[in-house]
């Protein structure tokens, strides 16, 4: 798989490089060393996943994320920190579905770029408890939803909270079977909710219908 690397440190570029390079299945493409730059780079290589930097100058890891999205150029993995739960919130409600600690050992950073190239999620359960923790103690905001949650994630939410099945979902939203599934695992990690039931509970306690 083809892999890009975002960050305006030089020495996290070169670490990740070097990690990178280790394995058979990957091939390290280029390094970017602002959100703009990133974006230029996945138009040139159309790489499998890009790492982003979530703090960037110029442009932004969440901004970059989100163009990159938008034209379905890679799919992105964000480095973040403990200190930027606001730019977290920020990618959460983009929708970006992958985010690692800077200083993940070298085996947890190349199993979320697998995870993330074959589609899945990679929510590190220690950035989301921070974050969640955060959203349960901020009585000023409406809910965790509308702080987490993409709005095609807050689509699928109110539709599970009015009785509708999965397969009603697709046909309401023009979603296939296996994205709508793919959404509600999405929208179950990052609530730390265990079943759709609690999706429509937790809900309707702050939006009854």
């Amino acid at each position: 798989m083809k892999v890009l690397i975002a960050d305006d440190d030089a020495i996290i570029r070169e670490g990740l490089k070097m990690i990178i390079e280790t394995q058979p299945d990957m091939e390290f493409m280029d390094a970017a060393s602002d959100g703009k730059q990133a974006v230029e780079l996945c138009r040139r290589y159309h790489p499998d996943v890009i790492m982003l930097d979530i703090r960037m100058p110029v442009m932004d890891g969440i901004q970059a994320a989100e163009e990159i999205m938008e034209a379905k150029l890679s799919k992105p993995l964000l480095l973040t920190t403990f200190d930027e739960p606001d730019l977290i919130l920020r990618a959460l409600k983009a929708g970006v579905n992958g985010y690692i600690l800077k200083n993940s050992p070298a085996d947890r950073i190349l199993s979320a770029i697998r995870v993330i190239h074959t589609g899945g999620t990679v929510f590190q359960e220690d950035i989301l408890e921070f974050i969640r923790s955060r959203v349960s103690t901020d009585t000023s905001k409406n809910n965790m939803f509308e702080l987490l949650l993409s709005p095609r994630e807050l689509d699928i939410v109110k539709l599970i909270a009015e009785g509708l099945s999965n397969k009603e979902i697709c046909e309401k939203l023009f979603l296939t079977n296996g994205t709508v599934r793919n959404h509600i695992s999405t929208i179950l990690e990052k609530t730390g909710l265990e079943h759709r039931t609690q999706i429509a509970i937790q809900y309707l306690k702050n939006n009854p219908i």
